[in-house]
């Protein structure tokens, strides 16, 4: 055969190389398809097979081609992508709620009268990491159905003190019974309530500041309209109280008209945890009969409403109130009217969520039933009692516990439920 007629394929050392000539032209071809994740480079030839597998690209392959140039992502790329999305989101959403948020502090901070600022003490530190004393002062002024003829006045009618202890990661609630004798700056000896009635938020606090020492100064105060708080209640989708006991009251507040309301019983309220809407709540918190318990005290009816409060405290801390609070942040202060600001809350919030209710300390002050008080029902002071209390509240000693014969002495409970009995 002449070398005009070669033959189109190589000889090579081994042997004859099978298939068609790898011409330069097809190779890159190849490298092509391979690059495009394509069905590879078209084949030639007329026959059955010829335009499917790796053989034609057609315009629906070709298509499909350009998708897997954008699609075709490694898992791990889709996972970085969706994860900073994720992170960008959620500043955002932190971004936005603080915004709400601080609105609703800046007007409740306004509510604070100008001369509240002077009797408090400055903190030693941030909340994360230092003692904080703050004041609760709860006013209950109805207004609402089965309100007429109540006391439309300024008595404080429940105080607590809240003492962080990041230290021990756990919170302290200090109750003072607002029939607690005590002596009122430049008003000589009166029931602790009267203060707020004789100079206003100011007196109030440098009658709590004269009444727990100088170890226990109010660094922050925050006043809760009880009459308001079933609104915030409402707003944070109710809250779970646990029920020491339980309850019948008396009539009060009836919630019906006519006749209904000579057959009512009053308001019950069985032992143990319940999901209280904020009306309800209300109500719990204004009962000063049971019933059901003869040696059911006023006592009780501050103990129930400082389950309410820590409650409420309890939920608005919670991780699932972070995600409505750029729709919400503003509003749930409004019955609120404190000097903390925005970051502050938010750090006490923080202390909370670490805390662990199992751990959490309930003490109240007290003493003994002052039949001959020119204060009408008053209780006098235990001095020593109230010096154990004070000093476990500081952690320098360990609780004492409430006593059994006196409903109205000084004492101490640690956990959650908070029977003052």
């Amino acid at each position: 055969m002449g070398a005009s007629e070669e033959k189109p394929y190589r000889v090579y050392r081994g042997g004859r190389d099978k298939g068609k000539v790898p011409l330069a032209r097809r190779d890159r071809d190849m490298r092509r398809a391979k690059r495009s994740d394509g069905p590879g480079p078209p084949s030639s030839g007329s026959g059955k097979g010829a335009g499917k597998g790796t053989g034609k690209i057609t315009r629906k392959g070709d298509r499909r081609g350009r998708r897997r140039l954008w699609f075709g992502w490694t898992w791990r790329r889709w996972t970085l992508v969706t994860g900073l999305s994720l992170i960008l989101l959620l500043i955002a959403w932190t971004v936005a709620g603080y915004l709400s948020v601080e609105s609703g502090v800046k007007a409740a901070n306004k509510r604070v009268p100008k001369s509240v600022a002077p009797a408090l003490t400055p903190d030693s530190g941030s909340l994360y990491d230092s003692p904080t004393n703050i004041l609760l002062i709860g006013t209950d002024r109805a207004t609402g159905k089965g309100s007429q003829g109540r006391s439309a006045d300024q008595h404080g009618d429940s105080l607590t003190v809240l003492h962080t202890d990041p230290g021990h990661g756990r919170l302290v609630f200090l109750s003072i019974p607002r029939d607690l004798e005590a002596e009122i700056p430049g008003h000589g000896t009166n029931k602790i309530n009267a203060a707020m009635q004789e100079g206003g938020p100011k007196l109030a606090i440098r009658t709590v500041n004269k009444l727990l020492g100088r170890k226990l100064r109010i660094n922050h105060v925050v006043f809760v309209d009880f009459n308001q708080f079933e609104k915030l209640i409402d707003a944070v989708g109710g809250i779970t109280v646990n029920v020491p006991e339980e309850i019948l009251s008396n009539k009060f507040d009836c919630p019906y008209s006519g006749s209904k309301c000579a057959k009512w019983k009053g308001w019950h309220f069985n032992k143990g945890p319940q999901h209280m809407d904020g009306h309800r709540a209300l109500i719990f918190s204004r009962i000063r009969e049971n019933q059901l318990d003869t040696s059911y005290t006023d006592f009780a009816r501050q103990r129930d409403q400082q389950l309410v409060e820590q409650a409420t405290l309890a939920k608005l801390a919670s991780p699932s109130l972070f995600f409505s609070l750029p729709f919400s942040g503003g509003s749930l202060l409004k019955p609120i009217a404190t000097d903390l600001s925005t970051w502050q809350l938010m750090q006490l919030a923080w202390v909370k969520f670490r805390s662990s209710a199992g751990s959490d300390l309930h003490c109240r002050l007290g003493g003994t039933d002052d039949p001959y008080s020119p204060y009408g029902d008053a209780v006098k002071p235990d001095p020593y009692g109230e010096q154990k209390v004070l000093a476990a509240v500081l952690g320098l000693a360990p609780p004492p516990p409430l006593p059994h014969d006196n409903l109205t002495g000084p004492g101490c409970t640690v956990g959650s439920s908070g029977k003052f009995k």
